[in-house]
């Protein structure tokens, strides 16, 4: 006589005759159940969700909990700069010299200074990623005493993004002490063995490993640069704004978020909602370029828009591209009106630009006069 199947086990046995079990849960590098996990975030610390009603209260808030997301920071005791070449430009000077940014990294970097007196307004000028490793600062700062190999990169990446003109200079012609430095992985803090692109992950992963976050130890060093240049006796410390384009364009924000020694930023080319960037076809998604600008647990609090809204009442400028593939524009117009929302409500509304341009990913001459022209108005009062 046969014996019967146990109640549970018969249940079973009857579902899998009626259908097939699932024998994937990955598309694209994504969970099949994203668009479930998307759902699960609530945004509970953005201005408006969270239950602190006073915005000064509010921003102390939401600014400690992206402190908490990127820490800890690295351990930093002084800058001990030291120049290491100089050259006379049009207008202005360049210096090549070394700084600590933390006890355990000591760096080259660029810094221009225009002719005259000052104090002069200042910028951080902060370099895109590129997917491009061999050169980080010489993307923004036209390099001098170099190879012809990284001056043909420079000038290359240069025709590339910026219409053929490196954008620190461009400020330093205009007046203002312009600093860059390379991003850890970039240029002269790249990797030893060369530049590999499956390395950011490797980076990434270590440093997570170690307690830390690629992206915490980028932040840090962006503040340490607005830190230091507060301390040059030729800059106005109340006249110190940041520029960045694509990566470049999310360490601006992120920089103003984080810390008040910058005063005004302006962000080329990297704005948009979860949403929209967690998807099956956008670049998002295919994992490696995204190391560099990952915060780890920042999305259980904050979207984008809600982090940069940390800058308000702050000036702001934001760029984004309607041929632009890595954003879609969706995405950039709800992520704009998430901030208006905030300036708005703080009375503070004119501090905000942003802007849609029919271009792609770029950062032409024409938006980096925009930018420079909006920038002096506002450090000027004008």
């Amino acid at each position: 006589m046969k014996k019967l199947l146990p109640p549970l086990l018969l249940a079973l046995t009857l579902s899998l005759n009626g259908q097939n079990a699932q024998n994937h849960e990955v598309t694209n590098n994504m969970p099949s159940f994203y668009q479930e996990l998307k759902q699960t975030l609530t945004w509970p610390l953005a201005w408006g969700n969270s239950p602190i009603t006073d915005f000064t209260e509010w921003r102390k808030e939401a600014r400690k909990t992206l402190h908490e997301c990127i820490s800890p920071a690295p351990l930093f005791s002084c800058f001990n700069p030291k120049i290491v070449e100089a050259e006379q430009r049009d207008g202005y000077k360049a210096l090549k010299i070394e700084l600590n940014v933390s006890n355990w990294s000591y760096i080259p970097a660029y810094l221009l200074i225009p002719n005259g007196e000052g104090p002069f307004p200042a910028i951080v000028m902060l370099h895109d990623h590129g997917a491009h490793f061999t050169i980080g600062k010489e993307k923004m700062v036209r390099p001098f005493n170099v190879s012809q190999e990284i001056m043909d990169d420079a000038n290359a990446w240069a025709d590339k993004c910026y219409e053929g003109q490196f954008v620190g200079d461009y400020f330093a012609s205009n007046g203002f002490v312009v600093l860059a430095i390379d991003a850890l992985l970039w240029g002269e803090r790249g990797r030893r063995e060369g530049p590999h692109y499956d390395s950011q992950q490797a980076l990434a992963a270590n440093l997570m490993q170690m307690g830390m976050s690629w992206a915490g130890i980028i932040t840090y060093d962006d503040i340490r640069s607005a830190e230091f240049l507060a301390t040059l006796p030729f800059v106005d410390a109340e006249r110190i704004g940041a520029v960045g384009f694509s990566m470049g364009a999310h360490r601006a924000w992120m920089l103003s978020a984080a810390t008040d020694v910058v005063k005004v930023a302006a962000a080329i080319c990297w704005m948009n909602t979860t949403e929209h960037l967690m998807t099956l076809t956008n670049n998002q998604n295919k994992g490696g370029s995204a190391y560099s600008m990952l915060v780890p647990g920042i999305r259980n609090y904050m979207d984008y828009p809600h982090v940069a809204s940390i800058a308000c009442p702050k000036p702001m400028l934001f760029f984004n591209g309607t041929k632009d593939k890595l954003f879609p524009v969706e995405g950039v117009k709800d992520a704009y009106a998430i901030m208006h929302k905030v300036w708005k409500q703080q009375n503070q509304e004119s501090n905000l630009v942003t802007k849609l341009w029919d271009q792609p990913h770029t950062f032409n001459k024409e938006m980096q006069q925009e930018t420079l022209k909006w920038i002096e108005g506002v450090l000027n009062n004008e």
